[in-house]
């Protein structure tokens, strides 16, 4: 399907400065003289979806890490918290309850272990739901007894990962593809579930209704190897917005 196209397959022509105007300020070769990884994702996204190329544009000094600066440091681990804790919240609130569980702990995030000391009730009094604290305490116990480890976690695919974290209730899809993208750095997720991604979505491409998640991954696919760049790109453009 054509990723620039309305909801009735027509085209609709994005709002935003022609991508043949301005390319991106970014740096395109290292000290060798080779080509940058990051640049030869920027290079193949604007080639790949004139929609998304008129975003990056719009945004040259895009860094797709950026928000993590606010975050303390994370471990696979900590990502799952991380992750689990924002479940159906805005980051703001996300953070508000990880500051009260860093409080406990002198300001970092807990080992597994320092979790599993924790009562569901006193999880509950620092802001988690019930279901999100058995499911905080039931990811510690993994990682506290050796079967889930960051190690073992690189070494898997992104698939397999999937399918390993899921088994654990209270862990979906969404949870997963945000883990690998922020503990991993995997390149190639996006996340079709995602409220904030699918109205990106639907105001970059000007289309009629909010996107199914199945839309989204029609859309997502011009982007393949690079997903997650694209998907950094589109929320970068709905913060933007907002602000």
């Amino acid at each position: 399907m054509n990723p620039a196209a309305g909801e009735d397959g027509t085209t609709t022509g994005a709002r935003l400065p022609d991508s043949r105007m301005r390319a991106p300020k970014i740096r395109t070769t290292s000290n060798d003289g080779r080509v940058t990884k990051p640049a030869m994702a920027v290079v193949h996204l604007r080639k790949a979806d004139p929609v998304l190329a008129r975003v990056i544009d719009t945004h040259p000094d895009f860094d797709p890490r950026a928000w993590l600066v606010d975050l303390p440091p994370m471990d696979a681990f900590g990502a799952l918290v991380f992750q689990i804790t924002g479940q159906q919240l805005s980051i703001q609130s996300t953070r508000s309850i990880l500051g009260r569980l860093q409080e406990r702990f002198q300001g970092r995030l807990p080992t597994p272990e320092e979790l599993t000391s924790l009562s569901p009730g006193l999880l509950r009094r620092m802001g988690f739901s019930r279901a999100k604290a058995l499911t905080l305490l039931r990811v510690a116990k993994q990682f506290g007894d050796g079967r889930l480890s960051d190690r073992m976690l690189r070494r898997l695919c992104d698939a397999e990962i999937e399918a390993l974290l899921t088994k654990i209730k209270g862990i979906g899809p969404w949870t997963v593809h945000g883990f690998l993208i922020i503990a991993l750095h995997r390149q190639d997720v996006t996340l079709p579930g995602d409220l904030a991604l699918r109205k990106a979505i639907q105001r970059t491409y000007h289309l009629r209704r909010l996107p199914t998640q199945e839309r989204v991954l029609k859309i997502a696919e011009a982007w393949r190897p690079y997903r997650s760049l694209a998907t950094g790109y589109l929320f970068q453009a709905t913060f933007n917005s907002a602000s």
